[in-house]
Parts: C-alpha cells; sequence; structure tokens
C-alpha cells in the first residue's frame, strides 16, 4: 500500500466509521491502515510496511543520533509514537493497563522515563537516545501493536461513540504517562474531547505516520 492508497482509505475510514452498518468495513479499513505504520513483523502482512521501511538498514548509531529538523531522533519517535497509542488504545478506550506497565518496559528498554517525551528539548532527546535498548523498543512496540488490534476487533458500534473515561485522563497525569507540563498536558484536552472514533484516526493510524515520516527524514539525513 503506497502513501497515496493509505491517504485514501484514512479519508474513507473518516467518512464510514460512525456509522454502525458500516462497522465491519471500518475495522477492517482501520487494521490495514494499522498495519502499515507497523512492522509487517507485528500484524503478519505480506507487504512492506512504512514502519518496514524506517528499519531496513538502520543502524544503532543512526538511531540514537541521527535527528531531523526538529532535533528528534528515531529512537525519540518511535518511544513517542508507541507510548501514545499505548495509553490511548488501553487506558482511554479499553480501559485496561498499559502494556509499558503489564510488561516491565521501563527497564528492559532501560528508559529515563515513562512519559510520551513530548516535553523534550533537542539535548534531552539526544540523551534518552543513547542509551535506550534498541531490540526492546521494537519489542515494545509490537506487543502494543498487538493489542491494540485486539482491542480493534472487538469494538461494537456503540464503544466508537464513546466518550473517554474523565477518570483515566487524569490517571494518566497522575502516573505520569504524560507530565503535568504545558508542553505535554494539551494531550489531556486533546483526547478528553475525542471520542473512541477519534482515537483510532489519530493517534492510533496518523500519529504514527507523521513520526515515521519525520525519523526517515532523519535517517535519510545521516545516510547523505
Amino acid at each position: 500500500m503506497e502513501f497515496k492508497f493509505w491517504n485514501e482509505d484514512i479519508k474513507k475510514l473518516r467518512s464510514i466509521i460512525l456509522q454502525p452498518d458500516k462497522l465491519e468495513e471500518s475495522i477492517n479499513l482501520c487494521l490495514g491502515l494499522h498495519a502499515m505504520v507497523h512492522s509487517s513483523l507485528m500484524s503478519g502482512i505480506n507487504t512492506k510496511t512504512f514502519e518496514d521501511e524506517l528499519w531496513e538498514g538502520l543502524d544503532e548509531h543512526t538511531f540514537r543520533s541521527a535527528v531531523n529538523s526538529k532535533g528528534r531522533t528515531v529512537a525519540y519517535g518511535i518511544w513517542h509514537s508507541t507510548r501514545i497509542e499505548d495509553i490511548t488504545m488501553n487506558l482511554l478506550v479499553a480501559d485496561e493497563d498499559e502494556t509499558f506497565d503489564t510488561g516491565n518496559f521501563k527497564e528492559k528498554i532501560s528508559a529515563n522515563c515513562i512519559d510520551t517525551g513530548n516535553a523534550m528539548d533537542a539535548e534531552e532527546i539526544l540523551a534518552f537516545s543513547k542509551d535506550i535498548n534498541m531490540q526492546e523498543l521494537r519489542n515494545y512496540r509490537m506487543i502494543v501493536g498487538r493489542k491494540t488490534r485486539a482491542i480493534i476487533k472487538n469494538l461494537s458500534p456503540s464503544d466508537m461513540k464513546r466518550k473517554v473515561s474523565k477518570e483515566n485522563l487524569q490517571l494518566i497525569l497522575n502516573k505520569g504517562s504524560v507530565l503535568n507540563v504545558d508542553s505535554a498536558n494539551w494531550l489531556i484536552d486533546f483526547w478528553g474531547r475525542k471520542n473512541v472514533a477519534g482515537l483510532l484516526l489519530m493517534p492510533a493510524t496518523r500519529h504514527h505516520l507523521v513520526h515515521i515520516n519525520e525519523s526517515l527524514h532523519a535517517k535519510n539525513k545521516a545516510v547523505k
């Protein structure tokens, strides 16, 4: 699936996702879009995905140190978008614990933080990326992606219109998954205005593509 077709599918999903009689089609579209912004190994599809392209030929030095125009590394992009998928899909959509917590991934990944990283400046991003365990980060992302797919497959028409829980939004701040500072806590307001369908459109699908593209820019700039 090239970007043009991915973009067409996200537009189609947006147009039908709240229609009860289009639930099966919406779920299938969402799963297809989601598969393309993760590795093909995560979903088991026989197609080269956008994330596959990012990992192709990527060495650890480039993963940790190459930055895009915003000062963001590949390590940061993968961490940030995965944490946000984990938080929103598990706590806000499924009302379950984050994969990050149940899988003891702070220790496995050797992360010096647990939040989304929105408040990090360029220097902090480089410091964060320096010692992170690349393989465990990939493992974490794969588990998060598979959990999301299970959640999506079990959604009902009424779920799509359901607003997120204010209690769980507060829990996200209380446990530090999003820092309660101006550069990060706007996420709580942003998610709080959405229903489940809105979270599937952003961040579960489109948000990943934004950061994969940013990471590809960093990678390609380093190669040149």
